[in-house]
């Protein structure tokens, strides 16, 4: 068993040391570019460092799968198919945003153990709010139990539709068909996106991207508050897995439909 609780201190405490205190105040030399649109800041970096030293002493036997170690050392994900625990952390989720000064963003850890999620928390460090989830034992938020928005059809569902490293022909096909549903802006940031999913301020959301680091957590959180989320082709979303597309939806009829509607047969 896991300490629920000691876990979300440990986040909360590192996101105060390593993140608040940066949060508008960035200087050019506290980012670099991993890639194209891809940046990183010395409060990504400080916070896995962070948490890769804490989090595999309370869990013995566990080890680290970051987002930083894995983009300087693409083996280190292939830790998620052993046996052993895993800790899967994304220091810094949104750090666009947190470069711009913008407040979507998140710090999402998730325990994953022969290839399934069995825990999960997602911090916001501006609020101070963690959601936290535990297989089996439902989704929370600071003591509150999270559910998903009620399902209802295709057109009067609230979502964000992010087109963001869609497919050229998915992308256009999505772009087609925004005005079939309630389309919302992406906030650009998946922890925040669970988070209104889980508190019922958006019916849906979508990715192509499936980093587990982006997403393990965050789709047992949703489940746990009763939603349904799959890869686009139907199949069951896994922590190991590497690219595919995700929808989440308020239960399996409304996801069904809601694929149906934005990226099925013309």
């Amino acid at each position: 068993m896991i300490d629920i609780e000691r876990v979300s201190a440990l986040i909360a405490e590192a996101a105060a040391a390593e993140i608040v205190p940066r949060f508008g105040k960035l200087g050019v030399d506290d980012v670099r570019a991993k890639g194209p649109s891809d940046p990183v800041t010395v409060a990504d970096l400080a916070m896995e460092r962070r948490l890769t030293a804490a989090l595999p002493g309370l869990l013995p036997g566990s080890t680290v799968v970051g987002e930083e170690a894995v983009s300087d050392d693409a083996l280190i994900h292939d830790r998620l198919d052993g046996d052993d625990p895993v800790w899967v952390i994304d220091p810094l989720d949104g750090t666009t945003n947190f470069t711009e000064g913008r407040p979507a963003i998140a710090v999402i850890v998730a325990l994953v153990r022969h290839g399934r999620t069995v825990a999960g928390w997602i911090h916001d460090p501006l609020s101070g709010a963690t959601a936290t989830v535990e297989e089996g034992a439902g989704a929370w938020l600071d003591g509150k139990r999270l559910s998903v928005a009620p399902p209802t059809d295709p057109p009067a569902m609230i979502g964000a539709l992010n087109f963001k490293y869609f497919p050229d022909e998915l992308r256009e096909r999505l772009k087609a068909r925004r005005d079939r549903v309630n389309a919302v802006r992406p906030l650009f940031c998946a922890g925040q996106e669970y988070l209104r999913l889980t508190r019922a301020e958006i019916h849906f959301a979508q990715f192509w991207r499936i980093k587990p680091w982006d997403h393990a957590a965050g789709v047992l959180l949703h489940c746990e508050a009763g939603g349904h989320a799959a890869r686009i082709n139907g199949e069951p979303y896994r922590p190991t897995d590497r690219e595919g597309g995700l929808l989440l939806a308020p239960d399996e009829a409304s996801w069904r439909a809601l694929n149906h509607t934005l990226l099925g047969p013309a």
